[in-house]
């Protein structure tokens, strides 16, 4: 008996010098920067192995500069453990900021002193208040010359209501100030609860696979301990496993004796099946099961697009690594789809196009694919004439005109956040994307947030770009998804050398067919190769040409040969080479290899 009271005495100990926080903030505020100076400060990682963003693994991240992947890592600092999970901060990755808030008990908000309270700060706050976490504001890059620490201090103090004595300044690039946060994070996260009675359960928050290992799940312990040899059941699944190993992060993976309540670490369940583990589920004891912990809301997937392989024979590997990636990034979707033009593939939802973007790169570089993207498109939800509700995904799924009562297109919230010198820019830009003004708010004298409603279709492609334009690159947006609207759309086919190509069809709105179709139809001519023969270039509604262009033929020099002599040589010797090029185009022979390039040129008509 005293020894049991011991053990939970200690456990108590133990769980009163663990602090579980992470980070939020807008892209580009220095949420991977001010990591790095936490893991020099308390010397998770050697000098001498000492990187910038090197809580970043994938060499994309490093590349573009931003944070893909949420990444734990525990640090240990005067008697305490520190567990980080540092987070994206784009709007694209918002799943994984959500799932990284449901492991912890606080968080650090970053907000960059040259920029202020941007539109994802505001945003990932949000989902941090939802989850009751206590909020530790800090306020970054001190060290700029165009530093306006005293206005954004305002502007916290506005936006959390909370005492301006309570921010912290630091310069997470110099390390100035960076203890002073670190002894915050201590003093005013509280302590994880938990029973440590008769239950041992943990909540998944990511996963990935490794070759040797099998699955190895991220988790946060409610209650009780997690070993090596213990008979473990993941609730959702229904699956059973033995624990091979456990531990924690530094960033890489510690081996442990044991995982304990309010500790982060991770299980290696030696499961092959990358189906068995879901991200949101709980893992228990398979002797004494636990009650199921909530888990995450289902994330819905914004943007769809069909993914092939350029080589028929590569469709095993796309389908392994798609597979992989899904245990790695929980906010992908896919299901297979067959194509007549492209062969067999898979139809995949991402949260916009940055994640479709870093999905085809990953495969690209870590299974070595080469892809067919087609068009991106959103869901469609359409009331058929005899009353059936279905959704499509692409515009290849939606039925013929007659068949169709009613189309609704997905709406979603914006906010954008903007010097107020812009808002006449701002406005007439979103208008022009057909979207619907709600309020304007004033964060101080000089910043507002305006609030619309609009098209999902309309924010898809460029109307960031185009908002960037507008307020030379001062505005930051942010969105939600919101309703489905009834709209009039409909399908522009695009057809070349004669051939409708399935992967350039697009749905637009009826009443802008015929301007997109003609700018579809000029950006393909900029894009595609010349051929031997003449290519047309046409956008078609049903059987009806809207817009043409054509890509004249390529030429050989057949009178380089001649010099001098008679002009009637030269022209019998051209007149053949033409009645060549209009056999070859009759024939039928002019097949066109469509490059990638070209499925972005629509993409960014």
């Amino acid at each position: 008996m005293a020894e049991r009271l011991k053990a939970a005495v200690k456990i108590i100990y133990q769980m009163n010098q663990i602090r579980n926080f992470c980070i939020i903030a807008h892209i580009d505020h220095g949420k991977s920067t001010l990591a790095d100076r936490f893991l020099e400060i308390t010397k998770t990682v050697e000098v001498r192995k000492m990187k910038e963003q090197l809580l970043d693994s994938m060499d994309l991240e490093r590349e573009r500069g931003i944070t893909i992947k949420l990444q734990p890592v525990r640090m240990d600092w005067q008697g305490y453990i520190l567990n980080l999970i540092d987070t994206p901060g784009h709007a694209d990755f918002t799943y994984e900021v959500s799932r990284s808030l449901a492991a912890v008990e606080s968080a650090i908000l970053l907000v960059d002193a040259t920029q202020g309270v941007e539109a994802q700060t505001v945003a990932n706050l949000y989902l941090a208040l939802e989850q009751n976490l206590v909020i530790i504001p800090v306020i970054n890059k001190i060290d700029l010359p165009a530093a306006r620490t005293a206005e954004v201090r305002k502007e916290i103090v506005n936006l959390l209501g909370c005492a301006s004595e309570d921010i912290i300044e630091v310069s997470a690039k110099t390390g100035k100030n960076v203890d002073l946060v670190l002894q915050a994070v201590i003093e005013r996260t509280p302590a994880p609860k938990g029973e440590n009675k008769n239950n041992v359960q943990a909540l998944i928050f990511d996963s990935k696979f490794d070759d040797y290992k099998g699955v190895v799940a991220y988790v946060r312990l409610t209650d009780g301990q997690f070993k090596a040899g213990d008979k473990v059941v993941f609730l959702a699944t229904d699956t059973e496993s033995e624990v091979l190993e456990v531990g924690y992060f530094k960033p890489d993976f510690k081996k442990a004796e044991k995982l304990s309540s309010g500790e982060i670490g991770y299980l290696v369940t030696g499961l092959k099946d990358l189906s068995k583990v879901k991200v949101g589920d709980t893992v228990t004891l398979a002797a004494a099961p636990a009650p199921s912990l909530p888990g995450y809301k289902e994330v819905k997937p914004m943007v769809f697009a069909g993914v092939f392989c350029k080589e028929g024979d590569d469709y095993p590997h796309l389908r392994e690594g798609i597979e992989k990636l899904k245990l790695n990034d929980s906010a992908l979707f896919y299901e297979p789809e067959n194509s007549p033009a492209l062969g067999i593939g898979f139809r995949c939802g991402f949260l916009g196009l940055l994640h479709l973007e870093i999905f085809q790169e990953r495969l690209k570089r870590e299974y070595g694919l080469h892809l067919v993207i087609t068009t991106p498109s959103v869901a469609y939800k359409i009331k058929t004439s005899n009353g059936k509700e279905i959704t499509i995904h692409s515009p290849q799924e939606l039925p013929d005109q007659g068949q169709i009562a009613e189309i609704y297109e997905p709406y979603v919230k914006i906010d954008i956040i903007s010097p107020s010198e812009y808002l006449g820019n701002i406005m007439k830009l979103v208008q022009e994307n057909r979207g619907e003004y709600l309020t304007t708010e004033y964060l101080d004298e000089n910043r507002v947030i305006l609030h619309y409603q609009i098209p999902l279709a309309a924010i898809l492609v460029d109307f960031y770009d185009n908002l960037k334009s507008a307020s030379s690159g001062y505005a930051s947006l942010n969105y939600e998804f919101f309703e489905y609207r009834l709209a009039d759309v409909i399908k522009l086919d695009i057809l070349v050398a004669d051939d409708k190509v399935e992967a350039l069809s697009t749905i637009v709105y009826r009443d802008d067919a015929f301007r997109v179709g003609k700018k579809i139809v000029n950006a393909l001519k900029e894009v595609l190769p010349k051929q031997m023969f003449v290519v047309k270039i046409q956008a078609a509604i049903g059987g009806k040409i809207i817009a043409a262009e054509r890509i004249s033929a390529m030429k050989k020099d057949v009178i380089a040969k001649l010099y001098g002599g008679d002009v009637t040589r030269k022209r019998k010797l051209l007149e053949k080479q033409k009645k060549g090029k209009k056999k070859m185009l009759a024939m039928g022979t002019g097949k066109v290899d469509i490059p990638q390039e070209a499925f972005m040129a629509v993409l960014k008509r």
